[in-house]
Protein backbone atom coordinates (compact mmCIF):
# COMPACT_ATOMS: atom_id res chain seq x y z
CA UNK A 1 0.00 0.00 0.00
CA UNK A 2 1.25 3.46 -0.93
CA UNK A 3 0.12 6.55 0.87
CA UNK A 4 0.92 9.97 2.20
CA UNK A 5 -0.40 12.21 4.95
CA UNK A 6 -0.02 15.90 5.63
CA UNK A 7 2.59 16.16 8.42
CA UNK A 8 1.31 16.66 11.95
CA UNK A 9 -2.33 17.10 10.92
CA UNK A 10 -4.84 15.29 13.13
CA UNK A 11 -8.48 15.89 12.28
CA UNK A 12 -9.71 15.49 15.84
CA UNK A 13 -7.17 18.07 17.05
CA UNK A 14 -6.58 20.46 14.18
CA UNK A 15 -10.14 21.14 13.02
CA UNK A 16 -13.04 23.11 14.43
CA UNK A 17 -14.61 21.60 17.54
CA UNK A 18 -18.17 22.08 16.34
CA UNK A 19 -20.21 20.74 13.44
CA UNK A 20 -21.69 22.57 10.47
CA UNK A 21 -25.09 22.92 12.13
CA UNK A 22 -25.99 26.58 12.45
CA UNK A 23 -29.11 28.47 13.52
CA UNK A 24 -31.18 30.38 10.99
CA UNK A 25 -29.35 33.70 10.95
CA UNK A 26 -27.82 35.85 8.22
CA UNK A 27 -24.30 35.08 7.08
CA UNK A 28 -23.59 38.78 7.33
CA UNK A 29 -25.38 42.10 7.65
CA UNK A 30 -24.25 45.12 5.67
CA UNK A 31 -25.36 48.74 5.86
CA UNK A 32 -26.31 50.43 2.61
CA UNK A 33 -27.33 54.02 1.96
CA UNK A 34 -31.12 54.36 1.92
CA UNK A 35 -31.65 50.59 2.28
CA UNK A 36 -30.21 50.44 5.79
CA UNK A 37 -29.26 47.05 7.22
CA UNK A 38 -29.36 44.32 4.57
CA UNK A 39 -29.18 40.66 5.57
CA UNK A 40 -27.26 38.30 3.27
CA UNK A 41 -27.40 34.50 3.29
CA UNK A 42 -28.70 31.98 5.80
CA UNK A 43 -26.21 30.16 8.02
CA UNK A 44 -28.65 27.28 8.60
CA UNK A 45 -27.96 26.16 5.02
CA UNK A 46 -24.35 25.46 5.97
CA UNK A 47 -20.96 27.15 6.12
CA UNK A 48 -18.85 24.15 5.06
CA UNK A 49 -16.56 26.01 2.67
CA UNK A 50 -15.72 28.65 5.24
CA UNK A 51 -14.98 26.02 7.87
CA UNK A 52 -12.75 24.04 5.48
CA UNK A 53 -10.77 27.09 4.39
CA UNK A 54 -10.40 28.35 7.95
CA UNK A 55 -8.99 25.00 9.06
CA UNK A 56 -6.41 25.03 6.29
CA UNK A 57 -5.54 28.64 7.10
CA UNK A 58 -4.86 27.77 10.75
CA UNK A 59 -2.74 24.77 9.74
CA UNK A 60 -0.67 26.71 7.21
CA UNK A 61 -0.12 29.56 9.67
CA UNK A 62 0.87 27.24 12.52
CA UNK A 63 -1.82 28.74 14.74
CA UNK A 64 -3.92 26.37 16.89
CA UNK A 65 -7.57 26.19 15.90
CA UNK A 66 -9.69 28.02 18.50
CA UNK A 67 -11.19 25.68 21.07
CA UNK A 68 -14.67 26.06 22.39
CA UNK A 69 -18.25 26.02 21.17
CA UNK A 70 -19.70 27.24 17.91
CA UNK A 71 -19.12 31.01 17.64
CA UNK A 72 -22.03 33.41 17.80
CA UNK A 73 -22.90 35.66 14.87
CA UNK A 74 -20.73 38.76 14.80
CA UNK A 75 -17.79 37.29 16.72
CA UNK A 76 -14.32 37.31 15.11
CA UNK A 77 -14.29 33.57 14.34
CA UNK A 78 -17.80 33.66 12.88
CA UNK A 79 -16.95 36.64 10.68
CA UNK A 80 -13.78 34.89 9.53
CA UNK A 81 -15.65 31.70 8.61
CA UNK A 82 -18.17 33.76 6.63
CA UNK A 83 -15.40 35.59 4.79
CA UNK A 84 -13.74 32.31 3.87
CA UNK A 85 -17.09 30.83 2.85
CA UNK A 86 -17.43 33.43 0.13
CA UNK A 87 -13.76 32.96 -0.81
CA UNK A 88 -14.39 29.23 -1.22
CA UNK A 89 -17.09 29.91 -3.83
CA UNK A 90 -14.42 31.49 -6.08
CA UNK A 91 -17.07 33.58 -7.81
CA UNK A 92 -17.71 33.36 -10.71
CA UNK A 93 -15.41 30.56 -11.89
CA UNK A 94 -15.90 28.23 -8.94
CA UNK A 95 -19.68 28.40 -9.10
CA UNK A 96 -19.59 27.79 -12.85
CA UNK A 97 -17.43 24.70 -12.28
CA UNK A 98 -19.88 23.23 -9.76
CA UNK A 99 -22.76 23.87 -12.18
CA UNK A 100 -20.88 22.43 -15.15
CA UNK A 101 -20.05 19.29 -13.19
CA UNK A 102 -23.66 18.97 -12.05
CA UNK A 103 -24.55 18.76 -15.75
CA UNK A 104 -21.77 16.33 -16.68
CA UNK A 105 -22.71 12.64 -17.16
CA UNK A 106 -21.23 9.98 -14.90
CA UNK A 107 -19.41 8.11 -17.69
CA UNK A 108 -17.83 9.17 -20.98
CA UNK A 109 -20.26 9.61 -23.88
CA UNK A 110 -19.30 9.29 -27.54
CA UNK A 111 -21.52 10.74 -30.25
CA UNK A 112 -20.65 11.48 -33.85
CA UNK A 113 -17.05 10.46 -33.24
CA UNK A 114 -16.63 12.96 -30.41
CA UNK A 115 -16.19 11.96 -26.77
CA UNK A 116 -17.56 13.97 -23.90
CA UNK A 117 -15.63 13.13 -20.78
CA UNK A 118 -17.71 12.09 -17.79
CA UNK A 119 -17.43 13.22 -14.22
CA UNK A 120 -15.46 10.08 -13.30
CA UNK A 121 -12.80 10.78 -15.94
CA UNK A 122 -12.49 14.39 -14.81
CA UNK A 123 -12.22 13.37 -11.16
CA UNK A 124 -9.59 10.69 -11.75
CA UNK A 125 -7.47 12.20 -14.53
CA UNK A 126 -7.74 15.95 -13.94
CA UNK A 127 -8.44 16.48 -10.26
CA UNK A 128 -6.85 13.58 -8.37
CA UNK A 129 -3.30 14.44 -9.58
CA UNK A 130 -3.73 17.99 -8.21
CA UNK A 131 -5.06 16.70 -4.89
CA UNK A 132 -2.19 14.23 -4.64
CA UNK A 133 0.30 16.99 -5.41
CA UNK A 134 -1.09 19.11 -2.57
CA UNK A 135 -0.85 16.30 -0.03
CA UNK A 136 2.58 15.17 -1.25
CA UNK A 137 3.78 18.75 -0.73
CA UNK A 138 2.42 18.79 2.82
CA UNK A 139 -0.75 20.81 2.26
CA UNK A 140 -4.35 19.79 3.01
CA UNK A 141 -6.39 19.92 -0.20
CA UNK A 142 -9.88 21.49 -0.29
CA UNK A 143 -12.41 19.50 -2.32
CA UNK A 144 -15.76 20.32 -3.84
CA UNK A 145 -18.05 17.28 -3.75
CA UNK A 146 -20.60 17.14 -6.56
CA UNK A 147 -23.61 15.22 -5.32
CA UNK A 148 -26.44 15.76 -7.81
CA UNK A 149 -27.12 15.78 -11.54
CA UNK A 150 -29.31 18.77 -12.19
CA UNK A 151 -29.81 21.82 -14.40
CA UNK A 152 -31.46 23.69 -11.53
CA UNK A 153 -29.07 26.27 -10.06
CA UNK A 154 -30.90 25.96 -6.73
CA UNK A 155 -29.37 22.49 -6.39
CA UNK A 156 -25.88 23.97 -6.12
CA UNK A 157 -26.52 24.13 -2.38
CA UNK A 158 -26.65 20.32 -2.26
CA UNK A 159 -22.96 20.12 -3.15
CA UNK A 160 -20.49 20.09 -0.27
CA UNK A 161 -16.90 20.95 0.67
CA UNK A 162 -14.36 18.91 2.64
CA UNK A 163 -10.60 18.93 3.24
CA UNK A 164 -8.40 15.98 2.19
CA UNK A 165 -5.32 15.50 4.36
CA UNK A 166 -4.13 11.96 3.57
CA UNK A 167 -4.45 9.27 0.93
CA UNK A 168 -3.88 5.55 0.63
CA UNK A 169 -3.48 3.62 -2.63
CA UNK A 170 -4.00 -0.12 -2.54
CA UNK A 171 -3.79 -1.35 -6.11
CA UNK A 172 -6.20 0.87 -8.02
CA UNK A 173 -8.30 1.73 -4.95
CA UNK A 174 -7.84 5.26 -3.66
CA UNK A 175 -8.94 6.26 -0.17
CA UNK A 176 -8.89 9.90 0.87
CA UNK A 177 -9.06 10.82 4.54
CA UNK A 178 -11.13 13.91 5.09
CA UNK A 179 -12.08 16.67 7.45
CA UNK A 180 -15.83 16.95 6.98
CA UNK A 181 -17.52 19.90 8.69
CA UNK A 182 -20.80 17.94 8.79
CA UNK A 183 -19.31 15.06 10.78
CA UNK A 184 -19.56 15.13 14.57
CA UNK A 185 -16.14 16.22 15.89
CA UNK A 186 -16.00 13.05 18.00
CA UNK A 187 -15.73 11.05 14.77
CA UNK A 188 -13.46 13.45 12.92
CA UNK A 189 -10.61 10.97 12.43
CA UNK A 190 -12.78 8.35 10.73
CA UNK A 191 -14.18 10.28 7.75
CA UNK A 192 -13.09 9.13 4.27
CA UNK A 193 -14.10 8.37 0.71
CA UNK A 194 -12.89 5.64 -1.65
CA UNK A 195 -13.05 4.88 -5.37
CA UNK A 196 -11.48 2.68 -8.03
CA UNK A 197 -9.13 4.60 -10.34
CA UNK A 198 -8.79 1.87 -12.96
CA UNK A 199 -11.87 2.64 -15.10
CA UNK A 200 -12.10 6.41 -15.50
CA UNK A 201 -14.35 6.26 -18.58
CA UNK A 202 -17.04 4.40 -16.65
CA UNK A 203 -19.29 5.46 -13.79
CA UNK A 204 -17.29 5.78 -10.58
CA UNK A 205 -18.71 4.15 -7.49
CA UNK A 206 -17.59 6.40 -4.65
CA UNK A 207 -18.13 5.02 -1.17
CA UNK A 208 -17.99 7.43 1.74
CA UNK A 209 -19.13 8.25 5.24
CA UNK A 210 -19.30 12.01 4.74
CA UNK A 211 -22.21 13.61 6.59
CA UNK A 212 -24.45 14.17 3.56
CA UNK A 213 -27.57 12.36 2.37
CA UNK A 214 -26.68 12.36 -1.33
CA UNK A 215 -24.16 10.16 -3.13
CA UNK A 216 -20.87 11.65 -4.31
CA UNK A 217 -20.79 11.69 -8.13
CA UNK A 218 -17.32 13.21 -8.35
CA UNK A 219 -15.04 15.78 -6.76
CA UNK A 220 -12.55 18.45 -7.68
CA UNK A 221 -9.85 20.52 -6.03
CA UNK A 222 -11.15 24.00 -5.28
CA UNK A 223 -9.05 27.11 -5.67
CA UNK A 224 -7.40 28.10 -2.41
CA UNK A 225 -5.63 31.36 -1.65
CA UNK A 226 -4.24 31.70 1.90
CA UNK A 227 -5.57 34.19 4.42
CA UNK A 228 -4.37 35.33 7.85
CA UNK A 229 -6.36 33.47 10.53
CA UNK A 230 -5.01 35.59 13.36
CA UNK A 231 -7.98 37.85 12.58
CA UNK A 232 -10.27 35.05 13.77
CA UNK A 233 -8.83 34.96 17.27
CA UNK A 234 -8.67 38.68 18.02
CA UNK A 235 -11.48 41.05 18.91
Amino acid sequence: MAGKAVPNFVASRDTLAFANDWPSQPDLVIKLPLAGRVKIGDASKGLCGGMVYAVRDFYEAGIPVPAGPQPAAGTPLYRYIIRRLFDSFDIPGGVVKYYTWMNTPEADQTRGGRTRRGIAWRTINEEWPQIRSDIDAGHPSPLGLVTVRSVNPRDLGRCHQVLAYAYDLEGSTLTLRLYDPNTDPAGADSCSLSLDLSRPSETASITHNVGIADPIRGFFRTRYDPADPSKAVTS
